[in-house]
């Protein structure tokens, strides 16, 4: 199991980050990422201690933790100076906060994200055909979210990812304990989503291959 977007209580979620890698190296899990809620008053708080704690926690756990951020309601003319700086800061992975439906995100932050180039645009709602094509020849994940709410739309997510060959991730956005994903419950996610279990195995095997390339 790997998870590209997850939370801790340096923005919404409930748990320090030694108790959060915990918790999911008990599930099992390869790796996690740590892609805490920010914009430009805290990005350059949240990555270094997210450095500092992968730095200090990697070595005693079997599942690795990939320090990220998620930009978050940010203006879209501002994600791809953002996306430079999260980088510059030693974020591995960079997430946007996508058009989900059930929250007022500014219009054009899909594109805003896939055209900065952001390694995953969570929950993106119901992005267009012309989006999903670019995030295909940019190489930007698309999220099938477990999250309550933002998965309303992993249906029209998975059939034009699929349809223009752009990448997918299955992720919790856990904020809480009771949000992490078994296996099964992630598996359940895809396959809800109107995927094939020979699709969802492509997925895993893609996320793997992005982090051991980090």
């Amino acid at each position: 199991m790997i998870d590209l977007h997850t939370h801790t209580f340096f923005s919404d979620g409930a748990l320090v980050p030694a108790e959060h890698l915990r918790r999911v190296e008990v599930l099992g899990y390869q790796a996690v990422a740590i892609t805490d809620h920010a914009d430009s008053s805290n990005l350059d708080f949240i990555i270094p201690r997210m450095v500092q704690a992968a730095k200090d926690l990697n070595p005693h756990s079997t599942t690795r933790l990939l320090p990220g951020i998620e930009l978050t309601h940010v203006p879209p003319a501002l994600i791809a100076a953002l996306t430079r700086q999260a980088r510059e800061l030693g974020a591995l992975v960079v997430v946007v906060h996508g058009e989900t439906p059930v929250e007022p995100v500014i219009p054009g932050t899909n594109l805003a994200a896939i055209e900065a180039g952001v390694d995953v645009l969570s929950h993106p709602g119901f992005i267009s055909e012309e989006e999903v094509r670019l995030a295909a020849a940019k190489g930007v994940m698309l999220e099938l979210s477990g999250r309550k709410g933002h998965s309303l739309t992993n249906g029209h997510v998975a059939r034009l990812a699929l349809k223009a060959g752009a990448r997918l991730v299955v992720n919790a956005d856990a904020h809480d304990p009771g949000d992490f994903l078994s296996a099964e419950m992630a598996r359940k996610v895809a396959l809800g989503a109107g995927l094939t279990s020979r699709e969802y195995d492509q997925i895993r095997a893609n996320m793997k291959r992005f982090v051991d390339n980090l």
